[in-house]
């Protein structure tokens, strides 16, 4: 009997999980071919890079001799043209065509730059790539001038690397405050605080409409208030799913590659995983396209499982970003915007603290968490929130607690059993195994 072979276009977070936990379950049993325009990387350790905490060595997840030891048969520096979903065959950009069994889709996402004019000049990068890291790295020394269009999760996540390399940082922001997709009002009006205190320009609510050279430097124009200059501009104005090669195939897409709680796509052999997947979201049942990296390690281990013939089930992924911005913890859990929703709200902003929980009847469905890093309420609560929200237990009995006083919740995690719930779950039902450890035989 042949052996079955599997193809995995994309060697990011969700591609290369896929790819350990095959091998996890198979121990080489199958043919992997993988197929990346760049070798297999960790995107988002690219901020610990630009701040020089780490080298380049270190931003590598598998390089050509882990890809041997695993037996996977690499096809770097190519893309994916087109799926033939009819013929099981995937059509690379130089032509080729690679025959699968099944199809693992794990393209990741690309930054994506407003039509401003100059947006493609000199001295102006995006932050998504190692490619672009490196340019950003190169292009600062103390002192820099640095603007930063986008103050958003992506744009958080490089800030520190920014201070600390001794940049002069100026963030515009076309919403009218910070972190819109992360946070409300009253959190973004702490953390603009905190930023302010510690030497950054924040500028909410302006629209950038140029960006121009001015001898050696970048002025970047705006519809309303004075121009910023600059040495180096930064857009990080979002991202958008690798896509448009599907068309055509099949497979149908929305906002990404709808899946089911297997990962499959309505074409059987083909799945998806990471910022390119459509699929449960954990909190409201529905299906929810979830760019961030814990859900791309979840689906690539789900997909890569089910594609080595063990049935798993995926219980859906969590809405969540938490960052860390020059020692102040921001997090936010589920559904943190709803409307809707019951809320009990902690605002202390002289320590600073802040507390948002959100409730639909006894269920918390949604949280903000903002304090200090080093105090101990900030740090562990986050884990917790997370675990209440993301085990939806029935919190009636506590309710009126934590509406009294939201910051107080530990007694309602232990009480209602929710770490004993989380501790024994894995993924693929069985041990977790590091992924270090995930060899093949001989």
């Amino acid at each position: 009997m042949a052996a079955k072979r599997h193809v995995i276009v994309g060697g990011g977070t969700a591609g290369w999980n896929a790819i350990t936990a095959i091998r996890e379950i198979d121990k080489g049993a199958s043919e992997i071919t993988l197929v990346a325009d760049e070798a297999p990387y960790a995107r988002m350790v690219l901020p610990y890079y630009l701040g020089r905490q780490i080298g380049e060595s270190h931003v590598t997840t598998a390089g050509p001799q882990r890809l041997a030891a695993l037996k996977v048969a690499a096809r770097l520096g190519r893309r994916a043209a087109r799926a033939d979903a009819a013929g099981s065959k995937l059509v690379l950009d130089n032509g080729d065509e690679v025959p699968y069994d099944d199809l693992l889709i794990a393209t990741g996402s690309s930054p994506v730059r407003p039509p401003v004019p100059g947006a493609e000049g000199a001295n102006v990068h995006s932050f998504w790539t190692l490619p672009q890291a490196r340019a950003v790295s190169g292009g600062i020394k103390p002192g820099s001038r640095v603007a930063m269009i986008g103050a958003g999760f992506i744009a958080f996540t490089i800030l520190n690397a920014l201070v600390s390399r001794g940049a002069r940082l100026t963030v515009l922001e076309i919403a009218p405050r910070i972190l819109p997709r992360m946070v409300d009002d009253a959190a973004a009006q702490i953390v603009q605080g905190w930023l302010e205190a510690r030497g950054v320009v924040v500028r909410p609510g302006v629209q950038v409409t140029a960006i121009e050279d001015k001898g050696g430097a970048k002025v970047v124009k705006l519809k309303d208030g004075p121009p910023v200059e600059a040495d180096l501009v930064i857009m990080a104005t979002g991202i958008r799913p690798n896509l448009g090669w599907l068309e055509g195939s099949g497979v149908e897409v929305k906002a990404g590659v709808v899946v089911d709680a297997r990962m499959r796509s309505n074409v059987p052999n083909i799945y998806a995983a990471g910022d390119v997947a459509e699929g449960p979201d954990r909190v409201t049942g529905a299906k929810a396209v979830h760019a961030i990296e814990p859900t791309a390690v979840q689906h690539g281990r789900v997909a890569g499982a089910n594609m080595a013939g063990r049935e798993v089930a995926y219980p859906g992924s969590l809405l969540m970003n938490i960052v860390d911005v020059l020692d102040l913890e921001i997090a936010s859990f589920g559904a943190w915007d709803d409307a809707g929703a019951e809320a009990a709200v902690d605002l202390r902003a002289d320590r600073p603290a802040y507390r948002k929980l959100l409730f639909r009847g006894g269920r918390l469905v949604g949280a903000i968490l903002l304090g200090r890093t080093r105090e101990i309420w900030a740090t562990n609560d986050v884990g917790m929130l997370k675990g209440l929200v993301y085990t939806g237990k029935d919190l009636s009995a506590w309710k009126a607690r934590l509406r009294a006083r939201p910051q107080d919740i530990r007694l309602a995690y232990l009480a209602t059993g929710t770490a004993r719930e989380l501790l024994p779950q894995t993924l693929l039902g069985g041990p977790s195994v590091p992924e270090r450890d995930v060899t093949v035989n001989a």
